[in-house]
């Protein structure tokens, strides 16, 4: 069976209302923009389960052609468009009942792709085994990014063997340690699929 790699959902709605985002300082856009990306957050972690889904991350800010709802989806045999279609319907009805956003945007929802971000101790739990990309905001024995396979994870403890045959121990701490990580060995078949499902909302 093949799978499309795009795929393209519009939606049209009303007039909509004044930008409000973009009248408020840039103080407030933050704390606005955090509030509906956590909002959005908590919704997505009740609806995905039942769907045999899990939410990777939200992202809400404003880009180039305009403010952007961004929802990254997974599950463990792999996102279909399906998957994503469902999941845009749920939030656009959720979105418009709540008025969460007074002003135009762009929904997307989608599988995170080839490099899926480890954004929690889980992620790498379930990603044992797995090549990985480790970036730390400060040096770490000299480095800051490191490569290697996802040895163990025992609790926040994590052990990765670099590729030269060491193994790095660490923390697993976003708020303090750690800038980003990607795993980037995802060879399953469905795991090389890149659903996406785009609304533009008025």
């Amino acid at each position: 069976m093949g799978f499309a790699r795009f795929f393209l959902c519009p939606y049209f709605g009303g007039l909509g209302a004044p930008d409000a985002f973009t009248a408020a300082g840039p103080l407030d856009r933050v704390a606005m923009s955090e509030f509906v990306r956590e909002t959005v957050s908590a919704f997505a972690e009740e609806l995905l389960p039942p769907m045999g889904l899990e939410l990777v991350e939200v992202q809400f800010r404003r880009e180039q052609h305009g403010w952007v709802l961004r929802v990254f989806i997974d599950a463990e045999d792999g996102v279909s468009l399906d998957h994503c279609s469902r999941v845009s319907r749920e939030l656009g009805d959720y979105l418009d009942v709540e008025d969460l956003i007074d002003h135009k945007y762009h929904l997307e929802v989608s599988s995170p792709g080839l490099e899926r971000k480890l954004l929690r101790t889980e992620d790498f739990a379930r990603f044992c085994g797995r090549k990985a990309k480790i970036k730390f905001q400060q040096m770490l024995d000299g480095r800051k990014t490191y490569i290697g396979e996802i040895s163990s994870v025992s609790g926040d403890e994590i052990v990765l063997t670099l590729e030269e045959g060491k193994k790095l121990e660490f923390t697993f701490d976003l708020t303090l340690d750690l800038t980003s990580a990607l795993t980037l060995d995802l060879t399953l078949d469905w795991c090389n699929l890149f659903a996406w499902c785009y609304l533009s909302r008025s």
